[in-house]
């Protein structure tokens, strides 16, 4: 006798309806994705702003007392391309910089606000890449932030200052280059553009 509130008295097996092909396949080959190589990669972020770039303007001579940066890893831009056995990278990344100071002849600190981009770019060599493979890259780390200032610059009179800031991000990423091939059933394995890796025209402007 099978109760309804006896579930272990029931025994039922279901089966997944069949998968059928909207069209027949005529090769039994398949399209992969082969890996050209992997590296952990670094890239430096970096400017110097004058102390004029600040809102309000420091004055000149201030003493720098603190110095935040606040940077926005979500809003990174990245423009990416592969050259023959290299991989080249460029990019911008938002912060926010606040400083605060103390101006000559003040009792009392004051804070100024540079909100910018800073930006960074790596080469990195990679053996065996084409300009038509793939790059897969994942989510910038950030690995450090530094500021200096006192960095000498030009200034808009055409001599040289140290009431300036110099302000450098250190990230890090993994860099994968892929390329696609085609596999047939014995393990066979043959390129979808056999002429990938040969220059022909001039490069193009990214």
């Amino acid at each position: 006798v099978c109760k309804s509130d006896d579930v272990s008295a029931c025994k039922c097996n279901f089966r997944a309806p069949a998968r059928q092909l909207a069209a027949p396949l005529n090769s039994d080959c398949v399209l992969v994705n082969s890996v050209v190589g992997s590296k952990a990669v670094q890239k430096v972020a970096e400017a110097t702003f004058p102390f004029t770039a600040f809102l309000p303007a420091i004055p000149a001579d201030s003493d720098i007392l603190n110095v935040v940066v606040a940077p926005n890893l979500a809003g990174v831009t990245r423009n990416t391309r592969i050259l023959r056995d290299k991989v080249v990278n460029i990019g911008l990344i938002p912060v926010t910089i606040t400083v605060t100071f103390l101006a000559p002849g003040a009792a009392v600190p004051a804070t100024a606000t540079l909100m910018t981009s800073l930006p960074f770019q790596e080469h990195t060599d990679f053996p065996g890449a084409c300009p038509e493979d793939m790059v897969v890259e994942p989510a910038l780390t950030l690995e450090g932030i530094f500021a200096q200032p006192g960095v000498p610059i030009i200034g808009t009179t055409g001599l040289v200052t140290t009431d300036a800031i110099l302000i450098k991000i250190v990230l890090r990423t993994t860099i994968t280059v892929t390329r696609q091939v085609i596999v047939d059933s014995h393990g066979g394995i043959c390129d979808v553009n056999e002429r990938r890796c040969e220059t022909t025209t001039t490069p193009t402007t990214d």
